[in-house]
């Protein structure tokens, strides 16, 4: 048997081919370009044959029966059992120029092709966006009757597939296949589109909500996926039945069907994100008036957020467009053709993990982007204030290590030398590791600090405001103590910003620049005897929040993270945290490092997270929880202003000491 193929290099043609190579005797001919002309032993090497059987026709498919020389066609002619045309554009996202030249006219020069070598049979892979926009079910004897074909990838779908009915003289079946995925058996997928173009929102889901959480989803129209592997083993059992085929149409479908909301929530588990438990009608969006819809677009801000969100999650311009998909696809021909043959649809809930799966190692964008710490500040100058111990000092090891240009401040000279030591033996000798003592509480030795930044250094890349002082005393114990209040707004909030004001215009000028601001999960949880520390702590995350606003156009972006108990010399006089879960420095800088890389808006904890859900939805029941806890954990002798006393030695109730083995159990 003698074959023909275009799109053999494709991803279905390339696994249709090997599904026809392993037919007795079987000779495949496959269009290719003369400069692919290098991927030929390659493909060789996948279909796991020599040249006698799978032999390259060069040509062009834009071009007349193809660009094949007369001697080939010659050489071909009345040679050729089948032709599978499958060379087309499915991107959405492709210009309608280029869509037409190889959808439409690519399929017209096919056609003169097989008419030219006087082949046996046509089978044209077309798609079920033939239909368009049709309301409805659509059945596979049905054509004109397709609507809404105001895309240009239905419009030449549709049009593609229409030449081959009217201008095609040698016999003739059409295929539609649905959308397709990767194969049900190995994930293995080529490019992004059609579901997977939801994988980074669901991805992003599962990386700031704990699984268990409910979240809302978009009911939406029938989605229609079916696998590779379904698609290419029917395409190869009907195209070689021994039924008359001319002039017949099959619908490659999942005769089940989903909503869009389905297969969003079938991906979310396979991800282990959120399951969808409420879903909204996206049809609701059409009762916006078209006027409305496009006076909203005509506003520069609102196709700012719109492009920004849309390049974010890598969407296509055109992906709401799919949203309410009206279509539904009748395939009992289908079905019928493959009685009795062992081949059917396989259930999207029994695959859907391997397409995530092999999505997530192969395919995800984030992996074409170096994420390295080293990547993103080699030979970058990075500030780490409060870097003398630590989480400071630890991130500044991990600075030094990417061969970021690490510069250190704190108050005590001594400590800092003993930190650069530190760094250098971590980092290596050649690690370039700078200090100074500065007090940034203090307006004139912030201002020194500032100036050697920019005189020696021409400013910062990155800029990490870690120095701050905790205070764990309740308010009751603080009436003659207003200095308390006064010193961690001092250090952690006017000592911060009196930084990051200093370097700001520096970073303006380079038009770039990252803030990583340390602020705590008590911010969010609204932790009792911490009112001084949360409070100033609170104002630099609710200052970053305007200034990020300010400098969304600037290039210049912040990171606030909410970090959660570290064990670090600030906690140690506090005896009690030896009873409770904490993050090593080296974890804490971990989070930093993550910051610096991906430039998140924020980076919190799930417990953090799910405080903060707990005080915006039921906030009197998560002042009970908090009263409570404030409640069993008293005061340390320390707080108590007894400093002859023995903070180790507090006892804890024993609804504490339940608490404690409860909070043991808890993953930050």
């Amino acid at each position: 048997m003698q074959y023909f193929v275009t799109g053999a290099t494709g991803f279905i043609g390339k696994r249709l081919v090997k599904t026809l190579l392993q037919r007795r005797g079987a000779t495949v001919h496959f269009l290719l370009r003369p400069e692919s002309e290098g991927k030929v032993d390659e493909l060789l090497q996948y279909w796991g044959v020599t040249k006698a059987r799978a032999i390259p026709v060069y040509g062009d498919l834009t071009a007349k029966k193809l660009g094949v020389a007369a001697d080939a066609l010659k050489a071909l002619k009345g040679r050729i059992d089948h032709a599978y045309h499958l060379a087309a554009v499915y991107d959405l996202a492709a210009d309608e120029e280029s869509q037409v030249r190889v959808n439409v006219e690519g399929t017209r020069n096919v056609v003169e092709f097989v008419r030219a070598v006087e082949a046996g049979h046509l089978h044209h892979v077309s798609s079920i966006a033939a239909a368009g926009l049709y309301e409805g079910v659509f059945r596979e004897d049905m054509f004109d009757e397709a609507e809404g074909l105001d895309h240009p990838y239905f419009m030449t779908k549709h049009e593609s597939e229409k030449i081959v009915r009217k201008e095609c003289k040698v016999p003739w079946t059409v295929y539609r296949p649905a959308m397709v995925a990767g194969d049900s058996q190995t994930g293995e997928m080529d490019k992004i589109d059609g579901p997977y173009y939801f994988f980074k929102l669901i991805q992003r889901m599962r990386q700031i909500l704990p699984p268990w959480m409910p979240s809302v989803g978009l009911e939406g129209g029938r989605v229609n996926i079916v696998p590779v592997d379904f698609v290419v083993a029917a395409l190869d059992h009907i195209s070689h039945a021994k039924a008359e085929l001319g002039g017949k149409c099959f619908h490659l479908v999942d005769p089940q069907g989903y909503r869009v909301g389905d297969v969003l929530d079938i991906f979310s588990k396979a991800a282990h994100a959120p399951k969808m438990n409420l879903f909204i009608n996206a049809a609701l969006l059409g009762f916006i008036p078209r006027s409305v819809k496009k006076g909203l677009m005509a506003l520069a801000p609102v196709r700012r957020v719109r492009a920004a969100v849309m390049k974010d999650l890598g969407l296509p311009e055109d992906i709401f467009t799919f949203i309410n998909y009206p279509t539904r696809f009748d395939c009992r021909d289908t079905l019928a053709a493959l009685k009795g043959s062992g081949i059917a649809c396989p259930d999207l809930r029994d695959y859907a993990w391997r397409l995530w799966d092999y999505w997530e190692r192969h395919l995800d964008p984030a992996l074409l982007i170096d994420r390295s710490l080293r990547g993103t500040v080699g030979g970058k100058v990075v500030l780490v204030t409060g870097g003398s111990s630590g989480i400071g000092l630890a991130a500044a090891i991990k600075f030094a290590e990417a061969g970021a240009i690490t510069l250190i401040c704190a108050r005590d000279e001594a400590k800092l030398a003993e930190a650069r030591k530190e760094i250098l033996l971590a980092a290596g000798k050649d690690a370039r590791v700078e200090t100074f003592s500065s007090d940034i509480a203090d307006e004139a030795s912030c201002r020194d600090l500032i100036d050697w930044i920019n005189a020696n250094f021409g400013g910062v890349d990155f800029l990490v405001n870690n120095a701050g002082r905790s205070i764990r005393r309740a308010i009751e114990s603080s009436y003659d103590r207003f200095h308390d209040f006064e010193r961690t707004m001092q250090l952690n909030y006017f000592g911060c910003l009196r930084v990051t004001m200093g370097l700001l215009p520096g970073m303006v000028a380079k038009k770039k620049g990252h803030i990583v601001n340390i602020s705590s999960i008590g911010v969010l949880t609204n932790a009792p005897r911490f009112s001084a520390y949360v409070a100033s702590k609170a104002a630099l995350d609710a200052w970053t929040r305007c200034a990020s606003s300010e400098y969304a156009d600037t290039g210049i972006t912040f990171t606030t993270i909410n970090m959660p108990l570290v064990r670090t010399p600030m906690i140690a006089p506090t005896k009690i945290y030896n009873n409770v879960p904490t993050l090593a420095p080296e974890e804490a800088a971990d989070m930093i490092a993550q910051a610096c890389v991906y430039k998140p808006v924020r980076i919190a904890t799930r417990l953090g997270i799910a405080g903060e859900v707990l005080h915006a939805l039921v906030p009197r029941i998560a002042q009970i929880v908090m009263n409570t806890s404030f409640r069993m954990f008293p005061d340390s002798s320390a707080a108590k202003g007894d400093k002859a006393g023995q903070p180790g030695k507090a006892t804890l109730s024993p609804e504490a000491m339940a608490l404690q083995q409860m909070m043991r159990g808890i993953h930050f």
